[in-house]
């Protein structure tokens, strides 16, 4: 009982590309048809349908199998020509084989439109589409995906938000709160494109990575970020202590008092952190016999930033009388004015360290 593997090409592009005639009867003429193809337009997908009948061919041969394979072409105009031609070079195959069922290989509806052309004249146990995984716009596609879910800026710029929304959302399901998730996913979601787009997560990413290089080199840096992190955590509860004081004492007349009061509580435990981390650095250069250079400003410019931001704070909460008395000197307009000067005077000393010390490093060169 012998079993005919068809192989449809409607569109001709063995005779039009390769310059073979159909039909293409046998293994081997089938296998030189493909090559040829191949060699003419390597993007066929034709070549993967005659291949696929030549799989087919080989399984079916390996289980003693009476089989024979065969490939057929129409028109390059496809239609009418393209199936009449099919269907007479289908009759002459009829005749010269005289096989008794089909298994139609083809690479997609296109081709398999002309099953009935073939259903007609013999059974047909089988049809096997060959998927073209090289496809252009689809291998592409798939390609663009994989690649974006694989960056981390674009997985987590997708990722982040919808896994925050169904977190929140399945948190208020089971506290029997639904009617809040809305509000909840709201702000958060705001609260993410905020710190995206401040640019927060980038000077969080470079933190991290800066850690994670003094914690691999074994620099001291990496404990002064420890103690940075601890003391900015206790500079913010502390900071959050004393809005909220100010918020339930009712001394408060608006959004500024409060956010005067939350950064004069907590600048100096910002400031040493920053002091901490800069001081870190300037140890390690020196341990490593680096020219520390302009880094011998920062904990200065540190420091006088810190003074500028609590003595503007101080300044603010004391003539809107949230605070009773200025720390220093009585006089508010004294007081401003002297802590400016030490600011610029601080920040003076530091620049000049920088500079003599970036100097003394051209110098050696």
């Amino acid at each position: 009982m012998r079993t005919l593997i068809i192989c449809i090409d409607r569109d001709n592009d063995l005779g039009e590309k390769a310059g073979v005639l159909s039909p293409v009867i046998g293994r081997a003429a089938n296998l030189d048809a493909a090559i040829r193809l191949a060699y003419s337009d390597p993007e066929d997908s034709d070549i993967n349908t005659i291949f696929g009948g030549i799989n087919v061919y080989d399984k079916l041969i390996a289980e003693k199998n009476d089989v024979e394979i065969v490939s057929i072409a129409g028109n390059k105009d496809v239609g009418i020509l393209a199936d009449k031609r099919i269907s007479e070079q289908f009759e002459r195959i009829l005749e010269q084989l005289k096989p008794e069922r089909a298994i139609l290989v083809s690479d997609g509806a296109e081709d398999e439109s002309v099953l009935p052309i073939i259903q007609s004249r013999i059974k047909v146990d089988s049809v096997r589409r060959v998927i073209v995984k090289q496809h252009e716009n689809l291998e592409s596609t798939y390609y663009i995906i994989k690649q974006a879910f694989n960056d981390p800026k674009i997985s987590h710029t997708i990722f982040m938000p919808l896994g925050l929304a169904f977190m929140i959302y399945a948190i208020s399901l089971y506290a029997n709160r639904p009617e809040i998730a809305l509000i909840a996913i709201t702000g958060a979601i705001g609260i993410y494109m905020l710190f995206r787009g401040t640019g927060l997560d980038d000077a969080l990413s470079n933190f991290h990575a800066s850690m994670m290089n003094s914690l691999q080199g074994g620099k001291i840096t990496f404990i002064m970020y420890l103690a940075a992190i601890v003391l900015s955590l206790i500079g913010t509860v502390q900071g959050g202590i004393e809005l909220w004081n100010y918020y339930n004492e009712g001394i408060w007349s608006g959004i500024l008092i409060l956010l005067m009061g939350y950064i004069n509580a907590s600048t100096w435990w910002y400031v040493i952190a920053g002091v901490l981390i800069s001081a870190g650095k300037i140890i390690d250069m020196r341990l490593s016999n680096e020219n520390v250079g302009r880094h011998w400003s920062h904990p200065f410019f540190i420091i006088a930033s810190g003074i500028l931001f609590w003595s503007g704070s101080t300044y603010i909460l004391v003539i809107r009388e949230a605070v009773t008395r200025y720390p220093v000197l009585e006089d508010g307009q004294q007081f401003l004015f002297s802590t400016v000067l030490l600011a610029i005077f601080i920040a003076t000393i530091g620049a000049r360290l920088s500079i003599r010390s970036s100097r003394e490093g051209i110098s050696k060169y």
